[in-house]
């Protein structure tokens, strides 16, 4: 029974640390704050935010069980590289996706006949990299789009080989799984259901340039590093106290998964707002479930939010590194849809997942409700996490990592000089 006290007392203890260690105790906030100077062991640091002797813990010892299966499971997750130049945290997508190639096929099975088949198939830009210089095909679809590739591209290009690539800039992936194996080909892709696709994960476009037009963004969202910024002086006005305990979602229809969000926040008002806006295959109030549509916010403005949904559309959301930086929670509905930034963010200690037909959601918003600690915890360590790891250069890491790995691992034929139709890029 003492060893039992001892335990639980330190572990409440190390919680209290924990709040005011983290950047979490602000003036006037809801969170109980200790100030102390007593240094916090590298051991008691990580524990979850919860203790046995906890009022409402067997009410809530489903969650509580999750959270502490979650750090047992990812013990390094919580902790960010201090090298702004390593991406290693990304570089295991790399793998798995290249070793779905080798396993099929062979190791540099890419020949100049496969290489034309991948190319004449029109499923992507064909990129050429020759002697340090960047050639791509005359034509490509969304121009903005190749704009934010090229912009990666270019930063690396002394750093690569002679290789070939074709880099697909529509929403969509184009490596189904269940082609015949002759159609299956290593086409870069920005996004992807990983057990259904077998396309190579690249860092988004959006990172640089040609992100989603809106009407408050009428030339796209603008690149990552100045949005970022902008969300983070923003956060720093809000502290969790400071913020509405209610659950946001705006965006506009592009999957009907997302519809029972909008129904289930017309039911329940008080607890999530939600609903959609405008996109351009908008034409009556039906495209918007029977109400005019909802006007565009701005990130900066979800930063008043405490809880922050998202949900994917034709692909991974590209909204969903821009929740996190609000240090508002961000609750993700559950999909199969990656980036090359999702696998490192683990569920219970960066996000909280939900269920992808919203069984759980409003039981989660009543437990996150009572449970303020772990709520505001999680909110920052996903913060912390996508301040820290997916920056700019941590992105040219990622190129740099990935295409030295193709070249390496599935390249047998490398081109000498630029095909005739093939335009010389410049910075």
């Amino acid at each position: 029974m003492v060893k039992f006290f001892h335990l639980c007392f330190g572990t409440i203890f190390s919680v209290i640390i924990q709040t005011h260690s983290s950047g979490l105790c602000e003036k006037n906030d809801a969170i109980d704050c200790v100030q102390t100077s007593e240094s916090v062991s590298k051991a008691e640091k990580y524990l979850p935010e919860f203790n046995a002797r906890s009022k409402n813990y067997d009410q809530w010892k489903e969650f509580y069980n999750l959270i502490e299966e979650s750090f047992q499971n990812n013990s390094d997750s919580h902790k960010s590289n201090s090298d702004e130049d390593n991406c290693d945290v990304f570089l295991p997508l790399i793998e798995s996706d290249l070793v779905y190639f080798e396993k099929i096929f062979s190791k540099n099975f890419l020949t100049k006949e496969i290489l034309s088949k991948m190319i004449q198939s029109k499923r992507g830009v064909h990129y050429q990299i020759i002697d340090g210089k960047l050639y791509r095909q005359s034509n490509c679809m969304f121009p903005s789009r190749c704009e934010g590739i090229e912009h990666f591209l270019l930063r690396i290009i002394k750093q690569l080989p002679n290789i070939d690539l074709v880099i697909n800039v529509r929403d969509y992936p184009q490596v189904p799984k269940y082609y015949s194996l002759d159609q299956q080909w290593p086409i870069f892709s920005f996004s992807k259901e990983s057990n259904k696709f077998a396309d190579l994960i690249y860092p988004a476009w959006t990172f640089w340039s040609g992100g989603p037009a809106l009407d408050i963004y009428p030339n796209g969202i603008g690149r990552w590093d100045q949005r970022s910024q902008s969300l983070i002086r923003k956060q720093n006005q809000l502290p969790w106290s400071k913020k509405k305990s209610i659950a946001f979602f705006r965006g506009s229809r592009t999957s009907h998964h997302r519809d029972p969000l909008i129904h289930l926040s017309r039911s329940h008002p008080d607890l999530i707002n939600a609903s959609y806006t405008k996109n351009q295959a908008w034409k009556s109030k039906a495209d918007t479930l029977g109400e005019e549509p909802a006007q565009t916010v701005p990130f900066e403005e979800h930063c008043h939010y405490r809880y922050l949904i998202n949900a994917h559309g034709v692909a991974a959301s590209f909204r969903f590194k821009h929740l996190f930086l609000c240090r508002s929670l961000v609750l993700n509905i559950e999909s199969d849809w990656i980036e090359f930034f999702y696998p490192p963010l683990k569920k219970w200690m960066h996000f909280v997942p939900v269920d992808r037909n919203l069984n759980d959601l409003l039981k989660v918003l009543e437990f996150l409700e009572q449970n303020q600690l772990i709520a505001s915890r999680i909110a920052k360590r996903g913060f912390d996490f996508i301040k820290k790891e997916l920056t700019l250069k941590k992105i040219e890491c990622y190129w740099l990592n990935l295409l030295l790995q193709y070249s390496d691992r599935l390249i047998a034929y490398r081109p000498n000089h630029p095909d005739s139709n093939m335009i010389l890029i410049y910075k």
